[in-house]
C-alpha cells in the first residue's frame, strides 16, 4: 500500500491511497485542475481513480469532488451527514456514483479494507479512516479538535499515521484572526495543535507506531519548522528518538510512502 499526500493545508487537502488493485483519493479540496496536476506529478492518471473518499463537507476537502466525479465518472464515498452538508458544493453527482458508507462500519474497495471512524470537528459527520491492505495499516486523521481514546485505539499499531498538526497555539493567540475564529480553532471541535499532535504520537508510539506524516498545517499560524520541532520535542521529552516524522507540503506532492 502506498500513501501519497498531494497537498495538505488549510487551503486544500487531497491524498492518494494506492495498491496494486485500487487507487483512491481522500478528499479533493482544491480545483479539479490542481488535483489533476498533482496526480500527474505523482504519475497517476485520473481515469485510474476508483473512488473519492470524503472526510467531511468543508470546502477545503470537497471543492473538486463533484467536478472530478462528473468528468471522470468517479464514485464518491461519504456518510449520510456529509452527503447532505456538501451537496451545495459538490452539486450533481450521477446516482451510480453516490456511495454512502456508515461511520464505524468497514467496507472494501478493491483489496483495501476501509474503516471510517468518528472525529471531533465542527462538521456534519466528520470522519477519519483506517486503511488496511495485505496486513499493512494506515491511519488517516486530520481536522480534529482533540484526540479521543477511541481514535488512539483505532490507530494503534499502524505502520503509518497521517495526523493533523495545524497550529502553534501562541502564534494563533497572538495572530490576526478574530477572536471567534481563534476560539473555534482552539476548541475540541476545531483543529489539533502541534503540541497536542506530539502528545498523541507519544501515546501511539507505545502501540508500535514508528512513522508519522504531519498534515493540515495552517498557513497563518504555523510553519513546517515549528510543527516538526514542536512534535520532535514532545517525543524527545518522552524519551523517543526513533519516530520518523515528515511534514506534508501545502501545495505539492510530499512523496510516496510505502506502508
Amino acid at each position: 500500500m502506498r500513501f501519497i499526500p498531494l497537498f495538505s493545508g488549510s487551503s486544500g487537502n487531497c491524498s492518494v491511497i494506492q495498491t496494486e488493485k485500487a487507487t483512491l483519493l481522500v478528499d479533493a479540496g482544491l480545483t479539479g485542475k490542481a488535483v489533476c496536476g498533482a496526480l500527474a506529478s505523482a504519475g497517476i492518471n485520473p481515469t485510474c481513480i476508483d473512488g473519492i473518499l470524503v472526510t467531511h463537507d468543508h470546502i477545503d476537502h470537497t471543492r473538486a469532488v463533484g467536478i472530478l466525479s462528473r468528468k471522470y465518472d468517479m464514485p464518491v464515498y461519504a456518510n449520510a451527514g456529509t452527503w447532505e452538508a456538501m451537496n451545495p458544493i459538490v452539486k450533481q453527482v450521477d446516482f451510480r456514483n453516490v456511495r454512502v458508507f456508515r461511520t464505524d462500519e468497514d467496507f472494501y474497495i478493491g483489496d483495501i479494507n476501509i474503516l471510517p471512524f468518528k472525529t471531533p470537528h465542527d462538521a456534519k459527520e466528520s470522519v477519519g479512516f483506517i486503511f488496511i491492505s495485505r496486513g499493512s495499516k494506515l491511519a488517516y486523521m486530520t481536522d480534529i479538535g482533540c484526540v479521543h481514546e477511541s481514535m488512539l485505539n483505532q490507530a494503534a499499531g499502524a505502520q503509518l499515521v497521517f495526523i493533523e498538526s495545524n497550529h502553534d497555539v501562541q502564534m494563533l493567540k497572538t495572530g490576526p484572526y478574530p477572536y471567534v475564529l481563534k476560539k473555534r480553532i482552539l476548541s475540541d471541535n476545531g483543529h489539533l495543535s502541534n503540541a497536542d499532535c506530539g502528545a498523541a504520537l507519544v501515546r501511539l508510539y507505545s502501540t508500535g507506531v514508528r512513522r508519522a506524516v504531519l498534515g493540515h498545517l495552517s498557513q497563518e499560524n504555523n510553519t513546517e519548522e515549528t510543527a516538526f520541532s514542536t512534535v520532535t520535542q514532545a517525543l524527545e521529552a518522552a524519551g523517543i528518538s526513533d519516530m520518523q516524522l515528515v511534514v506534508a507540503k501545502r501545495d505539492g506532492v510530499t512523496g510516496v510512502f510505502e506502508v
